[in-house]
């Protein structure tokens, strides 16, 4: 929980990693690259004072992970987003096993989420039932762009892809995350485009499609989708950073999203360890759109902070929200109310 003037903020961290980027576990140039791709987002977007060593950031202990969300971080919930990456790394990048051994050891902190990719097949399919009755599985981390052999990329359109979306609507996973953002060294750019969300997103109302870094940077794309399908939501994972070294380019981000979207479609993520929760929550709460973009943009309101750090998660994990965290009946703070998206034909 977060409190600043007054006002008491839930937070929810819908998207962290427990990940083994060590030489170690690096079966090859690739893995190398891979965190390597990861370290330079935290280097080049974090604030100096908030940069790790590489070696810290290879792996982090579960005692670090505990620190840095809960006891410093105030999260009060975070969910385990898996990349498993098993060409590039020995045992795995970040697995739902690897996720759900910690989370089993803090069940009040964590919720895991599972994957999948329907490259494997008829296996896959069994092993998603697998993991769902193993770890009571909410949802799903999909990562298109993954290598497997020599397919360099899947498409949420694929004949498979399609077998498993049917597959978590008859395990009740009713939550699809996609990594539909920038590209990481050495995967391909356009694997990661979002142009095949709206397909599935009409074809599965019943469920939730969050696209993991907002489409950038086909932000704009990514905003007409979402404005036409109800069940496609934004999670902030990269965005963010940018309230640091670029706010007038977060700015342009959140207001965009605020429009097209509205208040109740955004999550608030970390992407742990790439960036740590403290100072990401800090300068949200204290982030307003510059006042020579008002206008286009409406403000920030505390009601929208609070909908966004966490309260829009916990209503698509059913997560308890203590009374006194929860939105009264009333607005919390004036303010204008953020501007409708047009109608868009149908």
């Amino acid at each position: 929980m977060y409190e600043k003037d007054g006002q008491k903020y839930f937070v929810v961290d819908s998207h962290i990693h427990f990940w083994d980027g060590r030489p170690s576990n690096q079966a090859n140039r690739y893995g190398e690259g891979f965190i390597n791709c990861f370290y330079d987002y935290h280097r080049n977007l974090s604030p100096e004072s908030e940069v790790w060593t590489l070696e810290e950031f290879w792996q982090q202990s579960e005692e670090r992970i505990l620190h840095d969300l809960f006891e410093v971080g105030y999260v009060d919930k975070a969910i385990f987003q898996p990349t498993y990456l098993t060409d590039f790394y020995v045992n795995g990048f970040n697995t739902t096993e690897q996720d759900g051994a910690l989370a089993e050891k803090h069940p009040d902190r964590f919720i895991v989420n599972g994957s999948w990719d329907p490259r494997d097949g008829e296996a896959g399919l069994d092993k998603l039932e697998a993991l769902s009755q193993r770890w009571n599985l909410r949802g799903v981390k999909l990562y298109t762009a993954e290598w497997k052999g020599d397919s360099k990329g899947w498409k949420l359109t694929d004949p498979w892809s399609y077998r498993y979306l049917e597959k978590c609507q008859e395990l009740g996973i009713r939550n699809v995350h996609i990594h539909k953002g920038p590209t990481i060294y050495p995967l391909n750019r356009d694997a990661f485009d979002v142009a095949d969300v709206d397909d599935v997103a009409s074809a599965f109302p019943s469920l939730n499609f969050i696209v993991e870094h907002v489409g950038l940077p086909r932000l704009e794309d990514f905003c007409w989708i979402a404005t036409q399908e109800p069940n496609v939501y934004g999670g902030l994972a990269v965005a963010l950073p940018f309230i640091h070294s670029r706010p007038r380019y977060f700015a342009q981000i959140i207001g965009e999203l605020l429009y097209w979207l509205d208040e109740n479609r955004i999550t608030f993520a970390s992407d742990y360890a790439i960036w740590t929760p403290k100072w990401l929550i800090e300068r949200f709460v204290d982030f307003q759109i510059p006042a020579d973009m008002i206008g286009e943009y409406a403000p920030l309101t505390v009601e929208i902070k609070k909908k966004i750090l966490g309260l829009n998660a916990a209503k698509l994990y059913d997560i308890e929200v203590p009374p006194e965290l929860a939105l009264s009946s009333a607005p919390v703070d004036s303010g204008e109310a953020v501007g409708s998206a047009p109608k868009v034909p149908a």
